[in-house]
């Protein structure tokens, strides 16, 4: 039987190894997956991605399944009514980020037509496969990763430093950085 090898940030919860496993670095260009993730990913700005994973559907549920159209109406009561929501994190300038990127979504997809390309954009439209042996190997920023953080924070979208960027770009497959002796390396292509 073949031993399963994994990145080896990933901890034993089976929450966790799911997201490795499934999710992390296999590629999506859906619109509103794209908005989630990369919401979420902000949302762990000073955390780590694990505490944000197990708060994730509770993240959804606060915000209506990260539906850009009605976060983007949301006024200070929805502000308040998510602060005391124990579910997510309860920071208010990371609430409020949410709010203005989720405006700053309509504007793209209005200039751009879709906001999956335009991410995509910043990695030449298909995934960089990376071959790093180790985690150390992996860097924490990029130039495809300084640029896409530059062009939305001069959109107006917060939260969004160019270590976000490159987190998302790892998690949604632009980028692939499983090691090369993980067994999910090939699933993220």
């Amino acid at each position: 039987m073949h031993e399963i090898t994994r990145c080896g940030w990933v901890n034993t919860d089976p929450l966790y190894i799911a997201y490795h496993d499934e999710e992390w670095g296999k590629p999506v260009y859906d619109d509103l997956k794209l908005f989630e993730l990369l919401m979420l990913e902000g949302m762990q700005a000073g955390l780590s991605w694990y505490t944000i994973l197990k708060k994730r559907e509770n993240y959804r549920e606060a915000f209506d399944g990260f539906d850009p159209e009605i976060i983007a109406a949301y006024d200070d009561n929805k502000v308040e009514e998510l602060m005391g929501n124990s579910g997510i994190i309860r920071n208010r300038l990371k609430i409020k980020a949410i709010i203005t990127n989720a405006r700053v979504y309509g504007e793209i997809m209005r200039d751009e037509g879709s906001f999956g390309g335009y991410l995509w954009s910043f990695v030449g439209g298909s995934p960089v496969i990376n071959n790093p042996a180790s985690l150390s190997e992996v860097p924490a920023t990029t130039p495809q990763s300084d640029a896409m953080s530059k062009a939305l924070k001069k959109k107006g979208m917060k939260f969004i430093g160019s270590t976000i960027c490159y987190a998302f770009m790892q998690a949604s497959g632009m980028v692939n950085d499983h090691v090369t002796a993980c067994s999910f390396r090939e699933s993220g292509r």
